[in-house]
């Protein structure tokens, strides 16, 4: 999940509305908060300007972005579930005496799983808070 916004599309202007629409969150977060904020850094343009038909037109030739992230949550969701076979894997040898597995391998593989799940959850929470966030802005 090294993957960052910036590879996500060659479209600037995906990044710069990323960022303004980020910025604007915390402001409002700050005022909401009883945080004095200059009123003046808040940028009321709109993040989606339906009359540019050159930026739709870039849009179309750009490859599927959502699609991108959906494989990367994807191979995510199947390292977990990758490490968590092999945790269980490795514990069972050990149970059953296998001499090539050490105890020390079975405690690694079980710690590796128990973070990437709970690094996953995390991640899931964080979307579910965003989005939330998301579904509560007036439009």
């Amino acid at each position: 999940m090294s993957m960052s916004i910036n590879s996500l599309g060659a479209n600037g202007s995906m990044l710069a509305q990323l960022q303004r629409m980020q910025q604007q969150m915390r402001t409002l977060t700050d005022v909401a908060n009883g945080n004095h904020v200059n009123q003046a850094k808040v940028d009321n343009s709109p993040v989606y300007n339906p009359s540019a038909q050159a930026v739709q037109a870039e849009q179309a030739k750009e490859p599927d972005n959502v699609g991108a992230f959906a494989n990367m949550l994807n191979q995510a969701f199947e390292n977990v579930n990758f490490l968590q076979n092999d945790s269980t894997n490795k514990q069972t040898r050990f149970d059953l005496g296998d001499r090539s597995v050490t105890l020390s391998d079975v405690m690694l593989a079980s710690q590796k799983s128990s973070i990437s799940f709970e690094a996953t959850i995390q991640i899931r929470n964080k979307m579910i808070e965003a989005y939330k966030t998301i579904s509560q802005m007036q439009i």
